[in-house]
């Protein structure tokens, strides 16, 4: 019952940011099919909401589909433009952290579109990221070069412990 509100925060963003790379907003089927994907795939997709409704929503994908990297997943998180400043994308972030971290996750990466993202940028730092590189001029969106920036936070408990985050 989410999914037109789902769908409508990331149509804002894709028409008005340069935090995603697609051009033309996907449709409310199809929306629910990468949903599904994240599900069967053993990952998870939460959602914030309040009397109002759909504040936002976060997810976690297999950053890669090799078994090898099994260990490691890719947060997405999207926030309604009138909700943002509100610590929902924050909220979000660290409950992804929490139940990615209890299913045996060792590392989280984020896959920031746009080096001036501040925000996504900021929140992945508050809950202990650390920037790892940044792939240049990558994609091209709304007559302008893009860089990705690319985050990492070890999940593991022993890590946490011995930066001082603890992810909650």
């Amino acid at each position: 019952r989410d999914f037109p509100e789902i769908t409508a925060i990331y149509a804002h963003h894709v028409r008005h940011g340069t935090a995603i790379f697609e051009e033309t907003p996907p449709s409310n089927t199809e929306m629910m099919a990468r949903w599904r994907k994240v599900i069967d795939s053993g990952q998870f997709w939460l959602v914030a909401t309040d009397d109002t409704g759909v504040l936002g929503y976060a997810y976690t994908g297999l950053y890669h589909p090799r078994p090898a990297w099994r260990f490691t997943v890719e947060d997405s998180i999207y926030v309604d433009a009138d909700a943002t400043g509100r610590g929902i994308g924050r909220s979000l972030l660290e409950a992804l952290m929490t139940l990615a971290r209890d299913a045996g996750i060792h590392q989280m990466v984020a896959v920031i579109g746009d080096s001036e993202n501040a925000g996504s940028i900021g929140v992945h730092r508050a809950c202990g990221f650390e920037h790892t590189g940044v792939l240049k001029n990558v994609g091209y969106k709304f007559e302008r070069w893009l860089d990705v920036v690319i985050m990492q936070c070890d999940l593991r408990a022993d890590a946490a412990e011995a930066s001082g985050v603890n992810g909650n």
